[in-house]
């Protein structure tokens, strides 16, 4: 197996963690000792941890109950970036205890004389002190994380933008429209919970629903328990919607390419039971009061190597070069980036997701917007500006692999179409 490799090299990585987690929490307790019933239940509890991940793994991610899937990559994920975020400190720790040793060792420091440890603080050693640091760092990832799975996967975030456009037509003055991006139906195990979600976009009341792909994680009978909650979506014009990378069932494993092929109708169908307008590279015209925008939507097109390139521009864009409006809806932003803003200029206003915010970050609004996905992609979240086009870029629904967010939570975009100049833009939170 070609993954073999990367399997042990991960498991020589995370007994090295837990190594160093066990000298953390025991090593350095002088004057309580550990009871021997600790150090046992920090094994077992590692142990269960590993033999729960590589147990899902075998039975399959996308055919697992997703409550206990939820769980048990959350707890994981507790676990090991707790102890990432410890290394460094026992890290330092070892190497200056080596060095101590071979100073020790070559004469200069002498043996009759016991040298300062420069960490003694208040009677603890330094190498007490470091172990302490390092407690206190790690708690901050199991906290944050912690805290992210309870209270941020479902807090739903409005957030609210106007454009202005001195080419819409006029009868399209004060659309609204509401952006929803990668749902993930699979992940989901609360039904109250994404309920809040469905009222949250229906409040809205607004003309039209534009869904920028990734319904399902890997399968489309993810979508059946669900059906019942997307079915309540209501727009006064309707939904329209696009495929995302997860909706192909390129990441799942099947029997056969006949299998896969019914798993891809069947996610037609559903779009259709939903009465979603799905739009696989081709566009709708909306028309209102005599007048008309483009609506194009493509399939996925992305920029990295892993995800697939089904998305076809120029034929999406047949039989709208006289329309004076166009709204493309394209799941992966870096498409934006390489064919879009690149090539063709007459697209108004492109709608993506695809990046969550790597569902990790902080965002204080007119101070600091940070996220790892940043290392990845230039436009990850938010609004973008480039001449005359806008880019809009949704946070997503929903999650997948970390079953929460930390601060960057789930959102639904309320979306104002206004005609005039360009400089009255904005986007806010309700």
């Amino acid at each position: 197996m070609r993954s073999a490799p990367l399997v042990l090299i991960f498991l020589a990585i995370a007994l090295l963690m837990d190594l160093y987690a066990y000298r953390l929490i025991f090593r350095y307790r002088k004057h309580k000792k550990p009871p021997k019933l600790s150090k046992q239940l920090f094994w077992i509890i590692n142990a269960l941890a590993y033999a729960a991940v590589f147990g899902l793994n075998i039975y399959g991610y996308d055919l697992a109950n997703p409550a206990a899937r939820n769980f048990i990559i959350g707890g994981f994920g507790l676990l090991f970036f707790s102890k990432l975020a410890a290394l460094p400190f026992l890290f330092i720790d070892d190497v200056l205890a080596f060095f101590h040793w071979i100073f020790k060792k070559t004469g200069i420091l002498s043996q009759e004389v016991k040298p300062i440890e420069p960490g003694k603080s208040n009677g603890l050693t330094r190498s007490e002190f470091i172990s302490r640091a390092a407690i206190l760092t790690a708690a901050l990832p199991f906290l944050s994380l912690g805290y992210g799975m309870i209270k941020g996967a479902y807090n739903y975030q409005l957030r609210k933008v106007r454009l202005r456009f001195p080419n819409l037509p006029e009868a399209f003055h004060g659309t609204t429209i509401v952006q929803l991006s990668d749902i993930h139906v699979g992940s989901f195990d609360s039904y109250s919970a994404v309920q809040r979600g469905i009222d949250l976009v229906n409040e809205q009341q607004a003309d039209y629903i534009f869904f920028t792909g990734d319904l399902v994680n890997n399968r489309t009978e993810e979508v059946n328990r669900w059906m019942g909650h997307l079915s309540q979506l209501r727009a006064k014009k309707g939904i329209f919607s696009i495929l995302g990378n997860h909706d192909y069932g390129d990441y799942a494993k099947w029997s056969s390419q006949e299998e896969k092929a019914k798993n891809m109708q069947h996610m037609y169908e559903a779009h259709q039971k939903l009465g979603w307008r799905l739009l696989l590279n081709e566009n709708e015209l909306l028309e209102k009061e005599g007048e008309q925008i483009a609506l194009v939507g493509v399939e996925n097109w992305g920029k990295k190597g892993r995800f697939a390139q089904y998305g076809r521009l120029q034929q999406a864009l047949k039989g709208t070069e006289q329309v004076s409006f166009k709204i493309l809806l394209s799941h992966d932003p870096s498409h934006f980036q390489e064919e879009v803003n690149q090539h063709q200029s007459d697209i108004d206003l492109t709608l993506s997701g695809h990046t969550h915010g790597m569902q990790f970050g902080v965002e204080i609004p007119g101070y600091i917007k940070w996220s790892p996905s940043a290392w990845v992609y230039p436009y990850w979240a938010g609004l973008y500006k480039f001449g005359k086009q806008f880019l809009y870029v949704n946070r997503g629904f929903g999650f997948i692999g970390y079953p929460g967010r930390v601060g960057i939570l789930p959102e639904v975009t309320l979306i104002t179409l206004e005609r005039g100049e360009m400089e009255d833009i904005g986007e806010k939170i309700s």
